[in-house]
């Protein structure tokens, strides 16, 4: 069983940056591919970025690319997510997850409780 603890949301303004750390125990975090997903009011849940169990590749999605970075220091079995150049519709629960590894691969078994991001204007 992994547990993931998401920590570095908060307030801020439009224009701003927050890096979100995820801090995983359990398991063996190094054989995870690790994602960040994101949740508004009244919306579907979406995929910000992933990470590869290696931190060999990377894949963002639309609202993420160029502004996001994603990134992974297995030694400390963290995952980071950088956001730079916020948005006010940036502002969302941000969940990290991590799939079941070799044998799961993509299938996100995994969740942390979130940490909220709010982005003013």
């Amino acid at each position: 069983q992994v547990q993931l603890v998401e920590s570095g949301g908060g307030v801020v303004q439009a224009g701003g940056s927050l890096r979100l750390s995820c801090a995983a125990s359990g398991g063996t975090f190094s054989s995870h591919t690790m994602s960040w997903f994101r949740q508004a009011p009244g919306k579907e849940r979406e995929f910000v970025a992933s990470i590869s169990y290696s931190g060999g590749s990377t894949y963002y999605g639309d609202s993420a690319k160029g502004r996001f970075t994603i990134s992974r220091v297995n030694a400390q079995n963290t995952v980071y997510l950088q956001m730079n150049s916020l948005k006010p519709e940036d502002t969302a629960l941000y969940f990290c997850a991590a799939d079941g590894g070799p044998l799961r691969r993509g299938v996100y078994d995994y969740w942390g409780q979130g940490t909220q991001v709010t982005v003013s204007s």
